[in-house]
């Protein structure tokens, strides 16, 4: 084996390798979708498609690559509650608004899980398929705990919520458009409920009341999914016998 070859497997071994092209592939992805404004070309799509190809080309297994870039699945969590933020700026909008929205979240966020169900079910898809994709409209790290609580697997159930947020953040805005949605806590809190962590970051582009909404939405439908879905499933079982 030449020196440049094992000069390369060097390169590619080491973890900041993988760190460095992920950010890397997510700024190319930024820097298109500020110079085109398409939500096609969205920086969490583009850098999937970026990072996938690369995989490929260089043949390295997903496992490899998920704890190559462990450091970055650490600061999920703390991203997700700097949220909490424009929550704070906000909270007095969303005190004025308490009701409708827990009503917005009562119905968007049941019809969200059910509609998913029915659909399997008629479909006749498989039942462990069926659970793995029942949270796919919550945030990432509590739709893979969900999943494996009432029967799925974690880490398929971790694709459905980015295919979700993907499909949420190219056609959520365009439908609201063409519904008359004006309101921006309207705005925002469905582009929460339906598509997460993507959609309320694509809901701050919008404004920052959209964005606060969006991640209340977001919030809210993981906790009432965390406890109501594991505990509906239960039910459902037992009532079946």
């Amino acid at each position: 084996m030449s020196a440049l070859s094992l000069a390369w497997q060097a390169i590619v071994a080491h973890p900041l390798f993988w760190i460095g092209v992920t950010l890397a592939a997510y700024q190319l992805g930024v820097a298109l979708y500020e110079k085109t404004r398409l939500a096609l070309f969205h920086p969490v799509m583009i850098s999937i498609v970026i990072m996938i190809t690369v995989l490929l080309l260089i043949g390295v297994d997903f496992p490899t690559y998920r704890e190559a870039v462990a450091p970055l699945l650490v600061l999920l969590g703390p991203a997700t509650v700097a949220l909490a933020v424009p929550l704070y700026v906000n909270l007095r909008k969303i005190r004025d608004f308490f009701w409708p929205v827990m009503l917005t979240l009562l119905l968007g966020g049941l019809f969200a899980t059910i509609s998913t169900l029915l659909i399997g079910w008629a479909l006749q898809v498989d039942h462990m398929l069926l659970m793995t994709m029942a949270p796919k409209s919550v945030t990432s790290p509590i739709a893979m705990l969900v999943a494996e609580q009432i029967g799925g697997v974690a880490a398929l159930a971790a694709v459905f919520v980015m295919i979700t947020a993907i499909i949420g953040a190219l056609f959520g805005p365009w439908l609201l458009k063409i519904s008359g949605i004006r309101s921006q806590a309207a705005w925002g809190l469905a582009m929460g409920i339906c598509a997460h962590a993507v959609g309320t970051a694509r809901a701050l582009e919008e404004s920052e009341e959209a964005g606060a909404f969006a991640a209340l939405g977001m919030s809210l439908m993981g906790i009432a999914t965390a406890i109501l879905l594991p505990l509906g499933m239960t039910l459902w079982w037992l009532w079946l016998g």
